[in-house]
């Protein structure tokens, strides 16, 4: 019996399995998908918020800026990258200048450091690119853009080294009650554990409502977003937002740590907890909207569109805690933006219950770093040519677009949770992230996961499932 079963291997559920390893307790993470963050944590803005918008008093507010005070410390610790280029909202309208300053009021009542309002030629002074129409903005320089991938894979493989373990391709399907705890029924065997730590995204209220009358509602909510080519990387440097409505915080324009430019989200509730396809109306409302605070952005540069969906809870908060009426059975439950910028301290938050719960103690061995891939790029000339001599890989380009080495790609597939399928490579090292997508990697990609697990070409998916790339050989009755 484990102490712990955690459902869900996205960034809440990583953040919660890295803080629990710190103690002495037997873990496991159970994720349906064949890799972690494969859900709301690889398709979302990418960006840490200040915390200025969540209204004050909420778990939203204080978990927000919590977890923003944490990111430095967890970036340089885990190795992922993060940077604080700061926020701006802006206002157009003369009349919207009461709502920019109720945002001002919000932040200084949740503790968001140095927040102030600008005028135009101030703004504009930061940001060239804004658009004419604008007359003030709210500076937040405590906001910062991230890499969720890199976020979430470094946590959950952290916790991996510190003893957690990781049940891939393990999907529940129901939750019993049982003497001393619950019995996670999966379609790979029972799972008996003390205790549940449901971080289940879009689909929390599900294993929720197994064990709970209390019950709760997840409403999923799409966002499609565009993203554009390095070229545009630079139109603007910080991440510029809209004045928020009532069904988010409207579309941003924001660069990522990457050196692209982000453009979205859009917000529409939609029935479907699988339906993250892009619409041809959403992806133009994208560029109409996004026109309205950013001058001359270059759509001609876009190279993808995604979407994802956000676990918005009924009433609009997050679910922190154990159920009311199912002892043991821990909530991280609608988990919606600011999600991303929040999950360092959910994670401390629900780990320090579980710890007072099953009075756990403290490691004496617990590994608090863990040493992301080597960036060949990021060294200096003399170091590169050493590495390379060391290790030829390193010389060898795979992904031309993003310049990713058949050394890195070796690296994703043999460490910590290592990747498996072509998606679990791109998101660990960008290789196919560039400007032709993949299309011309992928089949070198693909050599090195058939060397290197080994595993035969006909299993090498690009998601897992039932995305496999090769099914048989054209040519193979001649």
């Amino acid at each position: 019996m484990y102490d712990a079963a955690i459902i869900g291997a996205g960034v809440i559920g990583s953040a919660i399995a890295r803080e629990l390893s710190k103690y002495e307790i037997s873990i496991c993470v159970v994720e349906r998908d064949e890799d972690v963050c494969c859900g709301t944590s690889k398709a979302n803005s990418a960006i840490i918020h200040a915390g200025f918008d969540a209204m004050p008093g909420t778990l939203k507010a204080k978990m927000n800026v919590l977890g923003n005070a944490m990111m430095d410390q967890l970036s340089k610790d885990l190795d992922f990258p993060f940077k604080r280029n700061g926020s701006l909202v802006v206002c157009t309208q003369e009349e919207s200048l009461p709502k920019l300053e109720e945002l001002l009021e919000r932040g200084i009542k949740n503790g968001v450091p140095d927040v102030r309002i600008i005028n135009a030629e101030e703004a504009k002074a930061m940001e060239p690119n804004l658009s004419d129409s604008v007359v003030a903005a709210l500076y937040a320089p405590t906001g910062g853009i991230v890499c969720p991938f890199n976020m979430t894979i470094a946590m959950a493989e952290n916790a991996a080294v510190n003893g957690v373990e990781f049940k891939l391709n393990t999907e529940v399907e129901d939750i019993k009650k049982a003497d001393g705890g619950y019995i996670l029924v999966t379609n790979k065997g029972d799972i008996q554990t003390k205790t549940v730590i449901n971080a289940a995204g879009v689909y929390a209220d599900k294993f929720h409502n197994m064990v709970s009358e209390d019950k709760i509602e997840i409403q999923a909510r799409r966002g499609e977003y565009c993203l554009l080519d390095k070229t545009a990387g630079n139109h603007v440097s910080h991440t510029v937002f809209q004045l928020p409505s009532a069904m988010g915080k409207g579309v941003l324009v924001t660069p990522t740590v990457h050196g692209n430019l982000l453009i979205g989200p859009t917000a529409a509730d939609v029935d479907n907890k699988e339906a993250i396809n892009t619409t041809q109306d959403g992806l133009a409302y994208l560029q109409e909207k996004a026109g309205a605070s950013i001058k001359n952005i270059p759509f001609r540069q876009v190279i993808t569109s995604f979407a994802g969906l956000r676990a918005h809870e009924k009433g609009g908060e997050f679910i922190i805690g154990e159920a009311k009426d199912a002892k043991g059975f821990y909530d991280a439950a609608g988990i919606e933006s600011p999600g991303l910028s929040a999950a360092p301290a959910i994670g401390a938050a629900v780990a320090d219950m579980v710890k007072g719960d099953l009075k756990l103690k403290e490691k004496e061995d617990f590994i608090p770093v863990r040493k992301g891939i080597i960036n060949p790029q990021a060294l200096s000339f003399e170091e590169r040519q050493a590495l390379i001599k060391e290790k030829p890989e390193y010389g060898q380009i795979i992904c031309r677009c993003e310049m990713i080495s058949e050394g890195e790609i070796i690296d994703a597939i043999h460490r910590p949770l290592g990747a498996r399928s072509l998606d679990g490579i791109k998101r660990r090292t960008r290789a196919g992230m560039g400007r032709c997508q993949s299309g011309f990697c992928s089949p070198r990609t693909m050599e090195i996961l058939e060397r290197e697990v080994p595993m035969s070409v006909y299993d090498i998916t690009k998601m897992g499932g039932e995305s496999q790339i090769v099914y048989h050989e054209n040519k193979e009755n001649l």
